[in-house]
């Protein structure tokens, strides 16, 4: 599994050794913290701070930073067919916020003149998304994304599919089954709904170029 910055973009390049492969059943993850099996000592493991992610083979972790702030922004994990972008925000401890996460994402589309329906996903209710934008020439194309929205507690994942995954979902698609590994760090200090949980660079990775 390699960690790496892609060239030309604003996205930390990391080094980790891959972990053997596994198939695990369908829904059983993401895990809170607090309930997960992980030892700090694993390298199959690399630690972004509020997200714990298992290595995969055939699968590229950047990291997306902020280059005005040096904060890392998102974790972007790459197969040969799609992507999935990873953020982690704070809920409230007794229900949730993706059903407001959802209208919000929904007006944005509507505003740039798209489309987000809601559809019955593996985790709950989803988001299919067709957003208008340009190709690196300046031409109009037409980008879906799909936005799972999965709630732990105190906190939620938003989870957004492109490419294959995003027309097709499938729970042995292996973005999927990195995504039911994850682990979720909440952490236990006061943080207001909707509150973004910080990623950072792991401190044992080896930094390429």
């Amino acid at each position: 599994m390699r960690f790496g910055r892609k060239k030309g973009a604003s996205d930390e390049v990391l080094q980790q050794p891959a972990a053997e492969e596994s198939a695990p059943p369908a829904n059983d993850g993401p895990y809170d913290f607090s309930e997960a099996s992980y030892d700090e000592t694993d390298e199959g493991f690399v630690n972004l701070g509020s997200l714990i992610v298992k290595a995969r083979p055939g699968i590229e972790l950047r990291l997306q930073v902020d280059e005005a702030t040096g904060a890392v922004a998102a974790a972007l994990l790459v197969s040969e067919d799609g992507a999935v972008e990873l953020r982690a925000f704070a809920s409230p401890r007794h229900g949730g916020i993706w059903d407001d996460v959802r209208k919000s994402i929904r007006a944005e589309a509507a505003r740039q003149g798209g489309t987000a329906d809601e559809v019955d996903g593996p985790w709950g209710t989803e988001l299919q998304l067709m957003v208008t934008g340009q190709d690196d020439q300046g031409r109009p194309i037409t980008q879906p994304s799909r936005i799972a929205g999965i709630t732990g507690p105190r906190w939620l994942l938003r989870a957004t599919f492109f490419g294959k995954p995003a027309a097709e979902p499938d729970p042995d698609h292996v973005l999927e089954q990195v995504i039911r590994d994850l682990i979720v760090v909440r952490g236990d200090q006061a943080m207001a709904p909707g509150e973004f949980l910080p990623l950072v660079l792991p401190a044992s990775a080896q930094r390429l170029g």
